[in-house]
Formats: C-alpha cells, sequence, structure tokens
C-alpha cells in the first residue's frame, strides 16, 4: 500500500509562487508515473501535471503549462510542483497520486491509489 503526502501549500497573492511536494513511502516510487491534480470547492477534481517513472517525459494541463513545472527526486522518493505566476483561479487543494504511465495520469489516471488529504493552495487578488 503506498501513502502520499502533499505539502507546500499555503496563502499567495496573484503573481506570487509556491513549491508544493509529495512524498511516497511503501512502494517503488522510481517504478511508477507520478501526477498532480486539483480540486476547488464545489469542482471535480482536475488534472494538472504528470511526469513518467524516469522523469524524461511531462505533460501539463494548458491552464498552467508555462507557469508550472513539475520534477521528481527518486533517491528522495518525492515529485515536486513549482508553481509560478499564479492566479486567482489556481486556488484549490492540489493532490498526489501514481499511475503505471505519465499518459494514463494525464486523462486521469486508471490505477491510481488512494487519495491523501492534499494541500490548500489559495491566491488571493
Amino acid at each position: 500500500q503506498v501513502q502520499l503526502v502533499e505539502s507546500g501549500g499555503g496563502l499567495v497573492q496573484a503573481g506570487g509562487s509556491l513549491r508544493l511536494s509529495c512524498a511516497a513511502s511503501g512502494g517503488t516510487f522510481g517504478s511508477y508515473a507520478m501526477g498532480w491534480f486539483r480540486q476547488a470547492p464545489g469542482k471535480e477534481r482536475e488534472f494538472v501535471a504528470a511526469i513518467s517513472w524516469s522523469g524524461g517525459i511531462t505533460y501539463y494541463a494548458d491552464s498552467v503549462k508555462g507557469r508550472f513545472t513539475i520534477s521528481r527526486d527518486n533517491a528522495k522518493n518525492t515529485v515536486y510542483l513549482q508553481m509560478n505566476s499564479l492566479k486567482p483561479e489556481d486556488t484549490a487543494v492540489y493532490y498526489c497520486n501514481k499511475d503505471r504511465t505519465a499518459d494514463r495520469l494525464r486523462v486521469g489516471g486508471d490505477a491510481l491509489d488512494a487519495w491523501g488529504q492534499g494541500t490548500l493552495v489559495t491566491v488571493s487578488s
């Protein structure tokens, strides 16, 4: 059973930056792709970014492309999401998860682990 713990959220002004972290335990981190998702109040969870097991392939939602960067450190069993030029519409609870490939994560995932508690990002105008 894989456990995922997100951290790094907080309150920032529009145009600011945050760096989220997702620490994984209980599995072979380097053998699967990782992704970030977010859920705003009253809305469904949506895909944000994904990265392949080797880090060679990345995908981003159109809404964050050019502003967010996903990366991973397999030695630390951690995936990161660097968020720059934040907008109020980025306000949401951010979650990480894994799947067999980054492509599967890009379309929502098909073999996800249980969702963790997430980390709240609030962007003020």
